[in-house]
């Protein structure tokens, strides 16, 4: 088997240990115990759950990183990401949305990957409607997580890249 650093490639480095704890569990989960089909469930969504706590960290930290939320944001119990990345409340949130800040600094594709990535391995999967039961085939789960794990890699990459070539900028 493939190490993850093999398979993520060098985001993967910048993960936590936490972070890499629950993507590896994640996948235990899924090729380990799931696929084996010992048990059919109605509903994998609690496969999605360990990526989508993986994804809502990573961003966390790469928004600290790179300047779009303070240190006391990133230690914070009330930080929303989901509020502040919603491109529903730019105006209102003005110079703290961290959807225009994404659009400011690597193009509206990428918030708009974020953003979708959040509200499907989010709030799609973690909320209950009682009209509304969304349950989630394995193989949505996959796909699920995989557009997670992929807008985590292409963040990192775009991301940092773009608060690189802006301070760079600054000195040209």
């Amino acid at each position: 088997m493939d190490k993850p650093a093999d398979i993520y490639g060098e985001f993967w480095q910048y993960l936590s240990q936490n972070q890499k704890d629950l993507i590896l569990e994640g996948q235990y989960l899924m090729n380990d115990i799931i696929k084996h089909n010992a048990y059919q469930f109605k509903d994998y969504s609690f496969l999605v759950f360990p990526f989508a706590k993986a994804y809502e960290g990573f961003l966390k930290r790469l928004f600290l990183d790179i300047g779009f939320i303070s240190r006391l944001d990133y230690i914070s119990d009330h930080l929303r990401l989901g509020k502040l990345m919603s491109p529903n409340l730019v105006m209102r949130l003005g110079e703290r949305s961290l959807y225009k800040k994404i659009t400011d600094t690597a193009g509206k594709e990428l918030a708009d990957r974020i953003w979708d990535a959040w509200k499907l391995g989010r709030n799609q999967v973690f909320h209950y409607f009682p009209h509304n039961l969304k349950s989630v085939t394995f193989e949505e789960a996959e796909r699920i997580i995989g557009e997670l794990i992929q807008t985590m890699e292409v963040s990192y990459e775009k991301l940092r890249l773009a608060k690189t070539v802006g301070r760079l900028k600054k000195y040209i």
